[in-house]
């Protein structure tokens, strides 16, 4: 079965590697749209029932069952917790609501007859175009297909694997473009990333918390009744404060002090720890320095000197997490705001935030505003 896995573990950095074994799955499925709660033996049995493979044909599933595991392994590393993915057994998908699936990648264009025949009316691609180039997904002709039938729309809304802060900074666009699409589209809605068990589930909660009523707590609770996953409930919280209080930003600067090496970079911040932004040097200070924006909210990092990531220890340092590593962290604060935005961003990220009604009405004027991807 293609079923997210999930054990929480601590996130450290730099990340240790370790092997992913899949464990018997608790949830049920539905693999190519036919429901499924057996394990990956009965798949496996299945294939020799239909008869002998050939070399090459063990080849190509050899490397797909490669890349699964790789991609499972990364994710694992870069979210938190032990999920697993098998690209090779097909798309997946629960319905959460009978209005709204969460769900691994369309692989081929067949797929989107698989979806039509549920009652999907919008198929939401989250993924980029690495992610699909990683599996080998023809997302062009996926998309040439589906615009064959006038009942179903593909549309994409992109976001950065493996990111809680890209998925923070996104979740306004993204949502927005996802409320339109309902309202446009009616019918069931289909969120996918590619395995459906990070962007996807996320982007869902946001919409179920911003749009249909629900408090966070509460829709997560549903959805991870319905799928196992792993949504980053921190970044959804932040991206509802961030619109409520105007996406207000503030400069920061960041420095490392060292005339005696060729590069310094930071990794971390709202990039993730996948990425890294290049420092400057000033050769009348003597200081290597990064300008950036941040929202408001706790912002941890480290140094890529020459290579090598190290903290500053001229600059606040976190505790010693339970994989042994320290980072450096900068905490942003909107200095000109009120006690009643101060107010708002504390309950809004709070453990079980909730929406007023006069909030929830003003999400919703901000999606329907906010200007359309063009994609």
């Amino acid at each position: 079965m293609n079923c997210l896995q999930i054990l929480p573990r601590s996130s450290a950095l730099p990340l240790q590697s370790f092997k992913c074994y899949q464990r018997t799955p608790s949830c049920s499925v539905s693999t190519l749209g036919v429901p499924s709660s057996a394990g990956s033996q009965r798949n496996m049995a299945v294939k020799a029932i239909l008869g002998p493979t050939s070399s090459a044909e063990a080849s190509g599933a050899n490397v797909k069952e490669e890349k699964s595991e790789t991609y499972s392994n990364d994710m694992t590393q870069a979210m938190g917790a032990v999920l697993t993915y098998r690209h090779e057994l097909g798309m997946n998908y629960n319905f959460i609501r009978p209005d709204l699936i969460v769900g691994s990648c369309l692989q081929t264009p067949e797929d989107v007859d698989k979806l039509r025949s549920i009652g999907v009316k919008t198929i939401f691609c989250l993924q980029q175009d690495p992610d699909l180039e990683y599996f080998g997904v023809d997302i062009n002709a996926i998309r040439e297909y589906a615009k064959t039938y006038d009942d179903i729309q593909h549309l994409r809304a992109e976001i950065r694997d493996f990111d809680a802060f890209d998925l923070r900074l996104r979740l306004p666009a993204v949502v927005s473009e996802l409320y339109k699409a309902v309202n446009r589209n009616g019918g069931v809605t289909y969120i996918h990333c590619t395995a459906g068990m990070g962007r996807a589930p996320a982007v869902a909660l946001a919409y179920m918390f911003w749009v249909q009523g629900y408090h966070l707590s509460e829709a997560n609770k549903l959805l991870l009744s319905k799928r196992t996953c792993f949504p980053k409930l921190d970044a959804i919280k932040s991206a509802a404060a961030d619109i409520l209080t105007g996406l207000r930003k503030k400069l920061v600067t960041l420095t490392w002090k060292d005339c005696n090496c060729s590069t310094v970079e930071i990794s971390g911040l709202n990039i993730g720890w996948g990425q890294k932004i290049p420092l400057k040097f000033d050769e009348e200070q003597g200081l290597w320095i990064l300008n950036t924006e941040l929202l408001e909210g706790r912002y941890e990092y480290k140094y890529v000197v020459d290579g090598q990531w190290t903290c500053n220890k001229d600059e606040p340092l976190t505790i010693v997490n339970k994989d042994g590593h320290i980072n450096n962290y900068v905490q942003v604060v909107d200095d000109d705001a009120d006690n009643l935005r101060a107010n708002l961003w504390k309950r809004l990220t709070s453990e079980d935030p909730h929406l007023t009604r006069d909030e929830r009405l003003k999400i919703r004027r901000f999606l329907e505003a906010f200007p359309d991807d063009e994609q």
